[in-house]
């Protein structure tokens, strides 16, 4: 089976800092695959490097064949890539709705004319944006907070939101940064439960970097871990957990008692 997304032989360096030192990783079709590391590991930068937030030093990145490290940031929703962010990027003083419709932008092409008297394709293409975004709002459990202005919720609806917004994109493979972060137990295991219908129901490649080992461990097919910008392990999660380099980037090395 070919690589899904694949990063070969990565490198970015800002100025004298080398945020990731030839990392190369492959995600599969159908995977739920993490990304883990103590802060300050590169995750980010992997991320950003990934969804053409900046291009690498060194190295190639691409999915299903095609090079992301040409392409411009806004293009990657048409090719099937969608993502959320660790820090809240929602529009506040718009509806949940609103929101949701914001992430079909990528899907209208009807022309200016059209569009302005709302008739023919602009007008087919508005109606099924809509079947879309309710289609969201059912599977997200989120119908009684659908016409609430989006920062009036909690921070937990909020990132569920965004979660919507990034599938109205309809990506075959969703980037999300930090997905549970700040959420309690609860929420935790809404969105667990929601990653892993994604890969059931829908068939998507789920890539995510996240600091919840509990999560990552109970749902991720494949780990990849990171420190000090380098790869220092990948595997299932069992045989991550169990890496020797793992233990020690986690824990530190164990000091000889005095």
């Amino acid at each position: 089976m070919t690589a899904f997304l694949k990063l070969e032989n990565v490198t970015k360096r800002f100025g004298g800092l080398t945020a990731t030192n030839d990392v190369s990783l492959e995600v599969r079709e159908g995977q739920i695959y993490s990304l883990i590391g103590p802060n300050g590991a590169g995750k980010t930068t992997l991320f950003n490097l990934i969804s053409a937030v900046f291009p690498p030093t060194s190295g190639q990145i691409t999915f299903q064949g095609k090079d992301l490290t040409r392409l411009p940031t806004h293009a990657l929703a048409k090719i099937g890539i969608a993502r959320t962010f660790q820090n809240l990027a929602v529009f506040k003083h718009e509806t949940v709705v609103n929101n949701l419709l914001i992430g079909m932008h990528c899907h209208l092409h009807a022309d200016p004319l059209s569009a302005a008297i709302f008739w023919g394709r602009a007008r087919r293409e508005e109606m099924k944006a809509r079947e879309r975004v309710e289609e969201i709002i059912d599977f997200l459990e989120i119908e009684d907070i659908r016409d609430h202005p989006v920062g009036t919720l909690s921070y937990g609806q909020q990132k569920r939101v965004e979660l919507g917004r990034a599938l109205a994109v309809s990506p075959r493979l969703l980037l999300l940064d930090e997905m549970v972060s700040g959420m309690n137990q609860e929420e935790r295991e809404d969105i667990a439960r929601f990653i892993l219908d994604l890969k059931s129901e829908l068939g998507m490649t789920i890539f995510m970097v996240e600091h919840d080992m509990g999560i990552v461990m109970d749902i991720s097919d494949h780990v990849c871990v990171v420190n000090h910008g380098r790869k220092i392990a990948d595997g299932t999660p069992s045989e991550v957990t169990a890496n020797p380099a793992v233990i020690e980037a986690y824990l530190g090395t164990k000091r000889s008692s005095q």
